[in-house]
């Protein structure tokens, strides 16, 4: 078996790459979690003791967990090439300026490798970089002249926690996702020198289907005419199909151009795109609809309903594309799986009680086998209709994790996961 890919949402899960809460995270406030794309400020050492006791459960189930911030460590100790690449994406004329540039990546280069991985997640202020004169660099640089010491130079990025949606693996390959809002475009750089210079996968012929990073061309992705796609939005469910949301965070455009790659060369033979509204309590497809078993779903009935659905297949020559419009979403996936049935089990409660819970990521669960799920505890409803289809929960706590909104699905990023 090959060390890595991912090849349904259901299959056995035998990897996994996960963030713990961490500096970042300690960095919201009342005034910035907004922008930050958070709904209010965590109580950091809880969100810390929840996260911990996820991991636990999922080694406990024979899943290996790898931590992201240890694999950027070991990318920025053991490889003075892949510091650089990485140091030079991030800093560049456009993020900090023209005269500070040299200065700011000369003192991130000469600084201690952990210090360094918590700042590329944990933002980093002016008063944090000991190293540059800042009485001197102000009168050159009107980006430090016009900060505070508390200004920061580094954003942090604590949506790091939420690993699903940077890369997305399909089948054998992985795709370097450009995301959505720009509190959230750095952390993909961070991924991608992972999957570059890392042990793990480099020198494995690990397939990169798309990648955001214009990299040799002296360009940054994070600015504009740059149609995004986020992993919450990508579900490869297996029988050769893809599933897609289309709504906020992933462009029909960005879809096109997943599929034309994914299609020609037969990864996927099918491509089912659920359109959605734009929306922050359903921001991503996942947390609206998550698979729990080869043949059982849960959604959320009053986002789902309202979905219109299409399939692209290849067609090939100047066309490239055959799209037809289906009956709805669960039909599609009856189809494309191949089912005499598809169970749909839907958010538990009253229409008052349903809201709260895919508030609280009811539906937004993690599949360690056919028919077992991760789940958070405080959906008590969801979690009582999963049961009574014959499902495994294991119940997590999640107050505080689930203020970012995301559950267990989108607290992981598969990186290997059985067929099925």
């Amino acid at each position: 078996m090959p060390d890595f890919g991912v090849y349904s949402e259901v299959g056995r899960l035998g990897k996994v790459l996960v963030h713990r809460p961490d500096l970042s995270v300690r960095r919201l406030t009342p005034r910035n979690h907004q922008d930050l794309l958070f709904d209010d400020v965590l109580w950091v050492e809880k969100a810390i003791e929840e996260h911990d006791a996820f991991v636990r459960v999922l080694q406990e189930e024979g899943v290996k967990v790898y931590q992201l911030k240890d694999l950027l460590f070991d990318v920025l100790a053991g490889n003075s090439e892949a510091r650089k690449w990485v140091i030079h994406q991030v800093v560049n004329p456009m993020t900090i300026g023209i005269p500070a540039c040299s200065a700011v990546r000369d003192c991130l280069m000469d600084m201690d490798t952990e210090t360094l991985a918590t700042h590329l997640i944990g933002g980093l202020t002016r008063g944090e970089l000991e190293c540059i004169y800042l009485e001197g660099m102000s009168r050159s640089s009107l980006i430090f002249s016009s900060s505070d010491r508390d200004t920061f130079i580094l954003p942090p990025l604590p949506n790091t926690l939420f690993t699903r949606d940077t890369s997305s693996w399909i089948a054998e390959g992985v795709t370097l996702n450009p995301m959505h809002w720009p509190a959230r475009r750095l952390e993909t750089i961070n991924i991608a020198a992972i999957y570059r210079f890392h042990p793990l996968f480099s020198g494995r012929e690990v397939k990169t289907w798309y990648s955001c990073l214009d990299e040799g061309k002296g360009k940054s992705y994070l600015f504009p005419g740059m149609a995004s796609m986020e992993g919450g939005d990508i579900m490869p469910i297996g029988k050769g199909t893809l599933l897609v949301g289309m709504g906020e965070r992933t462009a029909g455009t960005m879809i096109e151009t997943l599929s034309r790659i994914l299609l020609s060369s037969g990864v996927v033979q099918r491509i089912i795109v659920a359109q959605m509204s734009h929306d922050r309590a359903h921001m991503h497809l996942d947390t609206v609809c998550t698979m729990l078993d080869t043949d059982i779903i849960t959604v959320f009935p009053k986002v789902i309903e309202g979905i219109r659905t299409y399939s692209i297949r290849w067609a090939g020559g100047d066309r490239i594309f055959e799209v037809s419009r289906e009956v709805d979403l669960t039909a599609a996936i009856t189809d494309a799986l191949e089912l005499d049935r598809l169970l749909v089990i839907p958010t538990g409660g009253d229409e008052y009680q349903a809201a709260r819970e895919q508030w609280d990521d009811g539906n937004n669960v993690l599949a360690i086998t056919p028919g077992k799920v991760v789940a958070y505890d405080r959906n008590t409803c969801t979690n009582k209709n999963f049961r009574e289809a014959g499902i495994d929960v294991i119940e997590i706590e999640g107050s505080e994790l689930s203020r970012g909104r995301g559950g267990g699905h989108c607290l992981t990023c598969p990186i290997k996961r059985d067929a099925i």
